[in-house]
């Protein structure tokens, strides 16, 4: 049996080499390494990409989400509401301000925040509300912001998952105040180590978190607030830049290897559903919403017996991944937020029964027929 890895760089970089070497010899001739040309350009470019005004180049997608934040000015005794069910660093940011997230369980079928579940959380003391858009589809960004807009209420979309995603001809990030990307490796837009970006199209918010990411500074050495050091460098945008061209052949890749997936499932002979595991179903492929465009990031399916299905799979040298095991309420970082489980029913199932796939461009579809072999092979076992 084939190997198969959950993802495989290698793969990506033989195919941009001769690129991504003449960007980084670029950056060594300049001896510039910290901002500069190259972020310029590349805040430029993905602000552009994702249908904003203004990109603010940052050292993480983390980052990316805390500096927007501080923008905002949430901080001791406020609320930001966001999901349950997420990466650690959506709720990290929050509480490292000392603000408390008030969270929302997830619509199940897509992992991500139940919009019609939102308002009903805002309460006086809310000063942002922060969706995330998981797996690389977006969650109702646009009845998120209507909410948001009657109350007053800036929307942050934490967008590290999703550049590139549509609802309704929309970008991830441009729907909000601020979208936060981030450019870890795995991504899909991933640097050589860390980085991020904010992009909105709010000059005076753009401005904001210019101002904070280099220690709150205006001019040099003068600070006007506290700030960070929350510079992305030259390296990591250059490296960007060679690989952002081709972001959507990349993402055509991915998408094509769902719609495979489905196909190959479907011949399967399995009872197969579609979000979550209903009707005797023994799996439970992703959904793709209307008038969405999905970037797949993952893969995430859903099944019964995840934990021994992973094993199976491992044991075939086939890579998968749990996005995520333990939802943000039962963290012990955050106990003091008075969540216990139970609270959350859709988002401790999701933790439960999902588990990502291989689903990067580069697979072929000798690869794709394995990995679909060996889950059948496990449920009819």
């Amino acid at each position: 049996m084939k190997a198969v890895p959950l993802l495989d760089l290698k793969a990506q970089y033989a195919t941009i080499e001769s690129e991504v070497r003449t960007a980084i010899d670029r950056v060594l001739g300049s001896q510039h390494f910290i901002l500069g040309p190259e972020v310029e350009a590349l805040e430029k470019s993905v602000a552009e990409y994702s249908g904003c005004a203004h990109g603010i180049g940052v050292s993480s997608g983390t980052d990316a989400i805390l500096v927007s934040l501080m923008a905002l000015g949430v901080g001791a005794g406020d609320e930001v509401v966001t999901t349950p069910y997420t990466f650690v660093a959506t709720a990290t940011s929050i509480a490292r301000l000392g603000a408390r997230a008030v969270l929302v369980d997830i619509d199940p079928r897509s992992y991500n925040i139940d919009a019609s579940r939102v308002e009903a959380a805002i309460t006086p003391r809310t000063k942002a509300i922060m969706p995330v858009h998981l797996y690389g589809q977006m969650a109702g960004a646009t009845a998120i912001a209507e909410i948001a807009a009657r109350h007053g209420i800036p929307v942050v979309e934490d967008a590290a998952q999703a550049i590139g995603a549509e609802q309704n001809g929309r970008r991830a990030g441009s729907v909000g105040a601020l979208g936060c990307l981030s450019f870890f490796p795995s991504k899909n837009l991933g640097a050589f180590g860390d980085g991020g970006m904010v992009v909105s199209n709010d000059a005076k918010l753009a401005e904001r978190v210019r101002l904070l990411r280099n220690q709150g500074q205006k001019p040099k050495y003068f600070s006007l607030e506290v700030g960070g050091n929350f510079r992305l460098d030259a390296l990591q945008a250059a490296v960007l830049r060679a690989k952002l061209p081709h972001l959507d052949g990349w993402t055509a890749g991915r998408q094509r290897n769902a719609a495979r997936y489905r196909a190959l499932f479907s011949q399967s002979g399995l009872r197969v559903s579609e979000g979550v595991l209903e009707n005797g179903a023994e799996l439970a492929l992703p959904v793709e919403l209307p008038n969405h465009r999905h970037v797949y990031n993952q893969f995430v399916i859903r099944v019964e017996k995840r934990d021994e299905l992973r094993a199976f799979l491992a044991d075939r040298q086939i890579g998968s991944e749990v996005y995520y095991p333990q939802p943000m309420h039962l963290q012990r970082c955050f106990e003091s937020w008075g969540y216990s489980k139970g609270a959350f029913p859709e988002s401790e199932c999701a933790a439960d029964q999902s588990l990502a796939l291989p689903i990067y461009p580069e697979l072929d579809a000798g690869m794709l027929e394995t990995v679909v072999a060996a889950v059948r092979g496990f449920l009819r076992a």
